[in-house]
């Protein structure tokens, strides 16, 4: 292929300082073209990265001016030492690209216990459409009944798990007790090969009474209602029905989006649920004292005649709000906080709160 024909932009740089993250990622600070730049790297992927050191750097992102990942990412450090696999994993995710890295999977570590078990058993998992709800979905739980959570990341995002800021910042406050990565995503405490293994081993390995379910940040949208991947949250409710699970769908809801299609109810909240799940859903409904706009929420959800194939259950969503608010964890979601816009993560954290009601319910059974 041509240079000119190249679907990346490479560069070289020199690494100007390395600024280390909650996670394994490395913020740096890379002097490309002349002038300095944001860049991003992984050492699992790359080896170590020092202050001085040459990088290749793939600068597409920048340079299309894109938003979330809009920064540079390393792909290699030129004359590094060799590095060497430290486990004796066989699986491959980022499959037969540049960067495909084996990691030891829970098919792998815990095949027995996967293949012999019963199913979810009922545990409720949510389905959420952004990355950014995690943080109001798992105060949610933990409101409403200290449950123990487990997020599963799916790679129709980011894949690296290393690349959310948020996450690191809900394990430290208690919020979100496993993480396991699955599909093409990698970084997890669990590697999982699929979506489905990733939900059992939340529960038969990492004791997860409430799984939340939902890509990693960085979600792709091209402005048509089937060209989005926030629409995989429908395949991950079809996925917890089928294992055992009680699906359980975070709306995604805001009265301060400035684009149309993300007001009240967003339209991927409405494909969703009335186009991809395939299987009755708990859909928890944020309380909202307000009539008129509580009316509006209700009017858009019945012309989509909703409650004809899902439960549509009213919530209160100031529990996992106002939790996050104690424990001094700030989650943003396309730049706007909580008081920014309230409905959005009432919305998600109602999803949180039905989840950890229904986990208690089980528990009490048990």
């Amino acid at each position: 292929m041509c240079a000119d024909r190249a679907s990346v932009r490479l560069r070289r740089g020199t690494v100007l300082a390395v600024r280390p993250t909650p996670s394994t990622a490395l913020e740096l600070e890379v002097e490309v073209d002349g002038r300095p730049a944001a860049a991003l790297a992984y050492p699992e992927l790359t080896g170590p990265v020092d202050v001085g050191d040459v990088v290749v750097v793939n600068t597409t992102a920048r340079w299309l001016d894109l938003g979330t990942g809009g920064m540079d990412l390393v792909m290699a450090v030129e004359g590094a030492a060799p590095t060497e696999l430290h486990h004796a994993g066989r699986v491959m995710k980022a499959r037969y690209t540049p960067s495909q890295a084996a990691v030891l999977s829970v098919e792998e570590v815990h095949r027995d216990v996967l293949e012999s078990s019963a199913g979810l058993r009922s545990t409720p998992v949510v389905g959420a459409p952004l990355h950014s709800m995690l943080g109001p979905i798992a105060a949610g739980a933990k409101a409403a009944a200290g449950a123990r959570v487990v997020y599963l990341m799916t790679d129709g995002a980011a894949l690296p798990g290393a690349f959310s800021r948020l996450l690191p910042r809900l394990r430290e406050a208690g919020l979100v007790d496993g993480f396991i990565t699955c599909g093409q995503a990698f970084g997890g405490d669990l590697e999982a090969v699929s979506v489905w293994t990733g939900l059992l081993a939340a529960v038969e390995v990492l004791g997860a009474e409430v799984v939340v379910a939902a890509d990693g940040p960085g979600n792709l949208g091209t402005d048509t209602k089937w060209g989005v991947s926030a629409l995989g949250s429908g395949n991950l409710l079809n996925a917890a029905q089928a294992v055992g699970g009680r699906p359980v769908a975070a709306l995604r809801m805001s009265f301060t989006d400035p684009r149309e299609r993300h007001r009240v109810v967003s339209h991927h909240s409405l494909t969703i649920l009335g186009d991809v799940c395939r299987v009755p859903a708990n859909v928890a409904v944020p309380v909202i004292d307000e009539e008129a706009t509580r009316t509006q929420v209700w009017d858009v959800l019945r012309s989509r005649k909703l409650e004809d194939r899902h439960q549509l259950i009213e919530v209160d969503g100031r529990p996992g709000v106002e939790l996050l608010s104690r424990l001094g964890v700030e989650v943003r979601s396309m730049g706007r906080s909580a008081g920014d816009d309230p409905i959005f993560f009432l919305a998600a954290s109602a999803a949180g709160v039905l989840a950890g009601r229904m986990a208690a319910n089980a528990r009490r059974y048990r």
